[in-house]
Parts: structure tokens; sequence; C-alpha cells
């Protein structure tokens, strides 16, 4: 279980408070108005942003002062943040060492990886060479090569058509479900929660409200993510 009591994250001077239990295995996105804190959030889950008061915990073991790279989570940021002058396989190799001082298992592991997530037989490529979509499956796959059990995703598909995007999500699903794995996900788009999370953090007014089951909430909305959806 991922537990956050009495947290409060500070983004910069921006606070967000957050008092909520996340299941292990649980698939949650996080939605809420522009601003919200939906991105500070998972930035402080992942130790990028500090606590200023309360505590984190993973299955009952302190997170709130272990460096991220330590954190028992992976992170898919916006952008991808693939590295144009690596190629593919080398891109996500990072996920294993960031020095690619990788033996021949490890690299076994990057080209299943690939495979994976529909990219066998491209990691010779340079990420420009690659279309949009294949760009993301690329960033997806250096972070799930990582094996941690919790994968925080930064709206990473918004920059894809909605035909890509759907494309996307169903394959994060299918892996998650693969791997177990329990997955926090912003989202500014409800048909995101919908299709695939079945609970939703509400980030509004300062605050990061308890996971809510995603029909219940979405179908009767309280006052803020009312006037959010319009």
């Amino acid at each position: 279980m991922l537990r956050l009591e009495g947290v409060v994250i500070d983004n910069g001077g921006f606070r967000l408070g957050a008092d909520l239990a996340i299941e292990t295995g649980h698939k949650v996105a996080i939605i809420g108005p522009s601003g919200a804190g939906k991105s500070t959030l998972i930035g402080g889950l992942a130790g990028f942003h500090p606590v200023a008061a309360g505590r984190m915990t993973w299955k009952g073991t302190d997170l709130t002062g272990t460096a991220p790279g330590a954190r028992p989570l992976a992170m898919l940021f916006q952008d991808g943040n693939l590295f144009p002058h690596l190629t593919v396989a080398q891109n996500v190799g990072l996920g294993l060492n960031p020095n690619l001082r990788l033996d021949g298992g490890q690299w076994a592991r990057v080209d299943t990886a690939l495979a994976h997530v529909g990219l066998q037989g491209m990691g010779t490529r340079k990420p420009a060479a690659l279309s949009g979509g294949q760009q993301s499956r690329a960033a997806l796959a250096r972070v799930l090569i990582q094996g941690r059990p919790v994968l925080l995703l930064d709206e990473p598909f918004a920059a894809l058509g909605p035909a890509l995007k759907a494309e996307m999500l169903d394959l994060v699903d299918q892996l998650v479900a693969e791997t177990g794995a329990t997955l926090l996900m912003v989202s500014h788009d409800p048909q995101d929660a919908r299709r695939i999370a079945d609970q939703v953090i509400l980030v509004a007014e300062g605050m990061a409200h308890p996971p809510q089951e995603t029909a219940r909430l979405l179908d009767n909305p309280p006052p803020a993510l009312r006037a959010y959806l319009g």
C-alpha cells in the first residue's frame, strides 16, 4: 500500500496537501483543474519536490526523505525525455544503468522490453527516426525495464492524437496487468480515467483527495470537479 499521512508537498511555494492511501495493484487516475497540483502530487511522490509535513510510506517503509532513485517508483514524464544522440536501445538501457555499462544479459533485457512494447528490431534507430507513438513506446519501455512496483505517468501521451493515445493507454493497461504494478496517471481528460483507471484521485483547492471509484466520481462529480468538466 502507498500511504500519504498528513503530507504537504512544497513545489516552489505552492503547497499541496494529501492524506490518502492507494492499495497495491490499483490503477489510479489523477484529475483536476489546471494548476491544481496534479503534477506536484506525483513529483512529490517521486522525490522531486520536498515534503514540508507528514510522511509517505510504501508497504510500511518510510519514503519521505529517500532520494528519488532509491524509491520503488518509476516516472514517465510528459515529453518522454528521450536523448536524441542515443539509439532507442541505449535510451531504454538508461533505465538499467545511467552509464550504459550493460552486460550481455542486460542488453537482452533491453531487446525484450522493446519487443514488449512493439518496437522489436528498432533498437539501433535514433528517436528522430520514430513516429510520435513509437517514441512514446520507447519511453515506456525505459520505465518498465526498471521493474519498479509503482509507475507514475505525468500525461506522457497528451501530445498524441486520440487514436494513438487510446492505443498507448491500452498498452499501459496490458503491461501493468502483466507486472502487477500500481499505476498513478495524471490526466486532464476524464475519458482517459474511464478507459484505464479503477479509481480516481481528485486534486482541487490545495488538496489531493482520497481515491474514489472512477464511475462513481465522474458520474456524480463534486462542485470543484463539475466546474472543471463543464
